[in-house]
């Protein structure tokens, strides 16, 4: 996709930033921001995307609603966060065709590329990602792939690779708001015009063989010049990032949660964070993964691991635990979308533009089933207060409600993955 030269209708630039008594503080998208051309929705008003997954799945019952369209009664998980209703779709009968494993299918929740545990698996792009390739220079961060405890991923590049996240909240809090040092700032730029080089030099390398090759391997090699292109246009815009001032937030600066088993707690810190990425607009494309890992989390009446409660196997005292686990996991994203709700943005609020979405791998986690996966599906625009229920036997291809998600970020594409098309049911305001 081409990159687009921006020339704004009013005066006040993208860049704009406000001093004074020494501090510089960056702008949020305006409306006198938006530039003058119309090339797509993308590029006239940002479009965001969010993804939570969580590694274990939402027991189904819980989480379910039992009739289907628009004016549904919500589910018990649903009437935690039902001021959200109309802001939001649940899809059930969904999955990723192709897709088993249990826990090992992990990698595929957003890429939906077929795994099979005995089979040879490659990994693709997950939708984040293919968004940010096209997208990603609008901001300081093209993406942020960001877990609870550990540096696991649901972000995958084109060629399989996973984007390690960042669990640390001190760290994201510091890379996001907190101006780096002149010295500092002279390194990163020293270190990116070095890794700029490199790659020129790579890249005359490559020429040169490719002389010597035939035509499959000129293919693959053509690939990777534009591989080797792309990131060397990255590179670049780091280098002009980097001299610019971070945004100033009005956020006391986070500390690390020590107790790994406290993982709500840091779920809740991490989209406060996410928040104000997006209302700086510092990216527009996040994932947030948990694995579900550790010991008993600490909430009353809670006595067992997490994962252990997962796999549950119809025992009702730990599905009663596993409930009050899963309100809170379920209560923390509608937080969060509730924030983006509240926040004003140009004719409407944030969450209309911006994409939020609650999945997982496993639809039940004590089968390790891949199917049915939970799925609510908040903002954008859609027509949203339905329950969208597709067969729960014969499912729905989940890569689908990715191309509609591709399409209304601006992307002109009707496939990904295993796709089918647009989510159907899933429309436009």
């Amino acid at each position: 996709m081409k990159r687009v030269n921006f020339s704004f209708s009013k005066n006040v630039s993208r860049r704009t930033f406000l001093k004074g008594a020494g501090v510089s503080m960056a702008l949020p998208w305006l409306d006198s921001m938006i530039p003058a051309f119309a090339a797509s929705s993308a590029a006239t008003q940002p479009k965001r995307f969010v993804s939570v997954s969580l590694a274990l799945g939402l027991h189904a019952p819980n989480l379910n609603p039992t009739e289907s369209g628009f004016g549904y009664t919500p589910s018990l998980y649903l009437d935690k966060i039902k001021d959200l209703q109309n802001d939001m779709t649940i899809v059930t009968g969904s999955s990723h065709p192709q897709v088993s494993g249990g826990h090992k299918a992990e990698g595929s929740i957003l890429t939906g590329a077929p795994y099979f545990p005995n089979g040879v698996f490659r990994n693709s792009i997950s939708v984040d990602q293919y968004m940010a390739k096209h997208l990603g220079y609008y901001t300081r961060y093209p993406s942020l792939a960001l877990n609870v405890n550990t540096n696991n991923s649901p972000s995958y590049t084109e060629n399989g690779s996973m984007i390690p996240a960042e669990y640390s909240v001190e760290k994201l809090f510091d890379m996001l708001f907190v101006t780096d040092t002149p010295a500092a700032i002279k390194q990163q730029k020293s270190r990116l015009r070095q890794g700029r080089s490199i790659m020129d030099v790579v890249s005359d390398d490559a020429k040169r063989l490719q002389k010597d090759v035939g035509k499959a391997d000129r293919e693959k090699l053509d690939q990777y010049f534009t591989s080797v292109r792309n990131f060397e246009h990255r590179l670049s815009e780091a280098e002009a990032w980097a001299g610019r001032p971070k945004p100033k937030v009005n956020m006391t600066r986070p500390i690390n949660i020590a107790d790994n088993n406290a993982v709500i707690r840091k779920k809740r810190l991490l989209l406060d964070i996410m928040y104000l990425a997006l209302q700086t607009d510092s990216t527009r494309f996040m994932t947030l993964h948990l694995n579900g890992n550790g010991g008993a989390i600490p909430i009353e009446g809670v006595e067992e691991g997490y994962h252990s409660l997962s796999h549950h196997g119809l025992d009702e005292t730990k599905i009663d635990q596993l409930t009050l686990v899963e309100s809170e996991l379920v209560k923390a994203w509608g937080g969060f979308v509730r924030k983006l709700k509240e926040t004003p943005s140009s004719d409407s609020n944030l969450l209309d533009d911006s994409m939020v979405l609650m999945t997982s791998n496993l639809g039940n986690a004590s089968s390790h089933n891949n199917q049915n996966m939970p799925v609510l599906f908040a903002g954008g625009g859609f027509k949203h207060g339905q329950h969208i229920a597709f067969d729960q036997d014969n499912n729905y291809p989940l890569p689908n409600l990715f191309v509609s998600a591709l399409q209304r970020v601006g992307l002109e594409t009707d496939k990904f993955a295993t796709s089918t098309g647009t989510m159907t049911g899933l429309e436009m305001v």
